[in-house]
């Protein structure tokens, strides 16, 4: 109830109104059953205005520290974030990354619609990273499909380091469904895993235009913190021809 107060009545509507979105490939999300809706990631905005354009509702995996904040302002945020679909990860194990694997693993299996970003992190300069093999090895336990989805303009609304968002026209692409069941008890096998999250990423580079870049995007990150302090060359520009031809061609069997 409160998901659909949020997404019809309270930010929804708003949201709408003052940032127009173009949608492309809606029918491409399956009406029922577990998917994992893969996509690029520019922006935080980008986990507010995908939602809004899915019929069903998306849930994506957060910290467990917006759920449990104290006082007046903890209660908000939670309030907030759970109204928004998302489900605090205990990080406190041994194992944070474990966790999530396993949280968005059960929630696919119960036929929920999750939303996940291969990169791990917002790309920082507009780029698409190298994706992390988690998306894999979700697709892989749960059986469900893979929608990838790329967000176009969401940076320029949210760029990073500013707490504004400014009015911009968006665009969201849905891509045809992935299935992975031909892999189907291969879950733990790192090249398998390589290869689906390839697979994704190259989707995914099809679907949105951006540059591939075969490095991860905290690596760049750093590298471009470094960078900036003088410390060392920029992040690589253009992808090399080998780079970009080497991810279609890991599909395996």
């Amino acid at each position: 109830m409160l998901y659909w107060l949020m997404k019809h009545v309270f930010i929804g509507p708003l949201l709408k109104a003052l940032w127009p979105t173009k949608v492309v490939g809606a029918e491409n999300i399956p009406d029922d059953g577990g998917v994992i809706l893969a996509g690029n990631h520019l922006a935080v905005a980008d986990s507010f205005f995908m939602p809004l354009r899915v019929k069903r509702k998306v849930t994506f995996p957060a910290k467990s520290e917006y759920f449990t904040e104290k006082g007046i302002k903890g209660r908000l945020k939670k309030w907030f974030f759970s109204g928004v679909g998302q489900i605090p990860i205990d990080r406190s194990g041994g194992n944070a990354a474990q966790a999530a694997l396993d949280t968005a693993t059960r929630l696919v299996r119960e036929g929920h619609l999750l939303g996940i970003y291969p990169e791990g992190t917002r790309s920082p300069d507009g780029r698409l990273y190298k994706g992390k093999t988690g998306v894999a090895r979700i697709a892989l336990e749960s059986g469900g499909l893979v929608v990838p989805v790329a967000m176009v303009g969401t940076d320029k609304v949210n760029p990073i380091g500013s707490k504004m968002w400014w009015p911009r026209r968006l665009e969201i692409r849905f891509g045809k469904p992935l299935d992975f069941s031909r892999y189907e008890g291969l879950a733990g096998d790192r090249f398998i895993e390589r290869s689906i999250t390839d697979e994704i990423m190259y989707a995914l580079m099809e679907l949105s235009g951006q540059e591939y870049v075969d490095i991860y995007a905290a690596k760049a990150k750093e590298l471009l913190a470094a960078d900036e302090a003088g410390l060392r060359p920029k992040v690589p520009a253009q992808p090399s021809a080998q780079d970009v031809a080497r991810i279609p061609d890991t599909k395996v069997g």
